[in-house]
């Protein structure tokens, strides 16, 4: 069989790999680019490949970066069947037309700037209508059952403990009558989660695709009672000063676990939680509304814990201070209270929705506080804060960063180093290759080398647009298509030159804020030397 990389390679979004057998193709996964912009540049280029083509598709789960080009697969052509469990399957219901929603209010923003430049409009990557309709495709699957999806591949969904519905995929593909198997380990979730079962331990396999988003670090706050803790101190020191509590959160997975444990630990830490009790918290986000709905559909799903909670008859999605929003205007009135309040709301990137409005208003605000409970992508939004911006821009207005601004990772959906070396371990009969996905540039290398330290397995970075022929007995590297190099060299280029972009106006930035001549004239001197190089071989490049 033939593997192309044509999505988180390189990067921690876009999940999308190509599979070719010599009887079938399909996708494993058809995920959005998210974070930078020069990543998302990515999500209206055509498929490299033909979506008609297609057999069918595995999703390994519902969240955006995972499956959020299905609806423009469709479009394109696609229209076999997408291989999901039950809770993908309703979550995508609800995340595919909410992301489709974004794509219209987005291009309707993008569309009155060209129309002031005097050009022509552009349309949205896909509609709410056809998200919808592109839903037609979904079919459930259950965990732990082998599936026959066509002559030659089987699969089987295992539980990955990373959101509700999300798989780690076994795929055994027969040829010239062998079984080859490869596990592809989806976004693997953490140990000892709220609500979530543990992930699945996998037995055996000839190739292994992991993620590696935390594979060079580890989560500094595990245990429930420490992350609960330092959250209540985050909340009582903030409410002491008058301030609110905003924590930008994915409207599927975080959401519902803060929910569950601030319900769970309010009689553990009962002389800290009656400081807060009467504290206003909200859900600002009508898509983690339908998704914490969806979470009590599916408590077949849910650990051992949680299904303890429910049998006592306590809803461990609910405490008495808990609202919903739904309408924008309840969501505007947020920033007009006097109190102080939690707010959590989406996108857990800080890069689209409610959140933005919120941070607007709360962080400039020195008695305010940002907490950040989810993986932050280079390029966004939260991941500039988080990385120390004195201002950020949010809908054109420079907002200074005044608030405390907190991370509290072992709320993370991703399993940290230890986790991913854990669940590798745990396979009785190791893989012969590992490929490294759904990480950064940095992260990875370090990952590969602790993986072959550790178990002695040769590891393997795909580049995106790589290609690898997979067999029983080994694996070598295939050369694209012409077509396929020559599109990602000039992306390449395109994603340097966005990257240029952002680092000129950063540098613009300093300047300007250095007019009180805290650098010495030497040093701007030097500046405007290098600076007249590059502007030369700009020049050169045009010609």
């Amino acid at each position: 069989m033939n593997i192309t990389f044509l999505g988180a390679a390189e990067t921690v979004t876009g999940s999308c790999y190509l599979v070719e057998t010599r009887e079938t193709k399909f996708l494993v996964d058809c995920g959005m680019f998210q974070g930078s912009k020069n990543e998302a540049i990515l999500n209206a280029e055509p498929f490299s490949f033909n979506p008609g083509d297609l057999d069918f598709m595995l999703l390994s789960h519902a969240h955006i970066d995972h499956s959020g080009r299905i609806p423009k697969l469709y479009m394109d052509g696609f229209k076999g069947d997408i291989y999901a469990t039950k809770a993908t399957v309703q979550l995508c219901g609800i995340m595919l037309p909410d992301s489709g929603h974004i794509q219209e209010t987005e291009n309707e923003w993008t569309n009155r700037k060209r129309q002031r430049a005097g050009k022509s409009a552009v349309k949205p990557i896909y509609t709410v209508k056809e998200a919808t309709d592109c839903l037609r495709l979904f079919k459930s699957v259950k965990y732990d059952e082998v599936t026959k999806v066509s002559e030659d591949v089987k699969v089987r969904f295992n539980d990955a403990g990373h959101i509700l519905g999300s798989s780690i995929i076994e795929i055994w593909v027969n040829e010239s009558g062998k079984d080859t198997k490869i596990v592809f380990s989806g976004d693997l979730g953490n140990k000892d989660m709220p609500i979530l079962k543990d992930p699945s331990l996998i037995s055996d396999a000839d190739y292994l695709v992991v993620e590696s988003t935390y594979g060079d670090r580890l989560h500094s706050h595990k245990q429930g009672a420490e992350r609960i803790e330092k959250f209540i101190n985050i909340i009582t020191e903030t409410v002491a000063m008058g301030g609110n509590v905003v924590i930008p959160s994915f409207a599927v997975g975080r959401t519902q676990e803060i929910i569950y444990e601030l319900n769970k630990y309010m009689d553990v830490f009962s002389d800290k939680v009656n400081k807060i009790l009467d504290l206003p918290v909200f859900v600002d986000s009508p898509l983690a509304t339908s998704a914490t709905q969806i979470f009590r559909e599916n408590l077949d799903c849910f650990d051992e814990e949680a299904k303890a909670y429910i049998a006592n008859g306590d809803n461990p999605l609910d405490f008495p201070t808990l609202q919903f929003t739904k309408s924008p205007e309840e969501s505007r009135k947020l920033n007009e209270r006097k109190d102080s309040i939690i707010i959590i709301s989406a996108s857990g990137m800080c890069d689209a929705g409610r959140i933005k409005h919120h941070l607007k208003h709360n962080l400039w605000r020195k008695d305010s506080t940002v907490l950040f409970v989810g993986y932050q992508a280079e390029g966004s939004l939260g991941r500039r804060i988080i990385d120390g911006a004195p201002k950020v821009k949010i809908f054109g207005e420079e907002i200074s960063v005044n608030a405390r601004i907190e991370v509290i990772d072992g709320f993370s959906g991703h399993a940290d180093k230890e986790g991913l070396l854990s669940w590798i371990g745990s396979f009785n009969r190791k893989p012969k290759k590992v490929f490294i996905v759904h990480g950064e540039k940095e992260t990875m290398p370090v990952f590969a080398e602790t993986i072959t330290g550790e178990f002695g397995i040769q590891c393997i970075i795909p580049a995106r647009g790589d290609s690898f022929v997979v067999s029983t007995d080994k694996v070598y590297e295939n050369v694209p298509s012409a077509e396929l190099q020559h599109k990602f060299k000039r992306l390449t280029v395109v994603n340097m030159l966005e990257n240029l972009k952002e680092e000129f106006n950063e540098l613009a930035q300093i300047l300007k804020t250095d007019l009180k001549q805290e650098k010495s004239d030497v040093e701007i001197d030097e500046v405007a030397a290098k600076l007249k190089l590059i502007e030369k071989a700009f020049l050169e490049a045009l010609k």
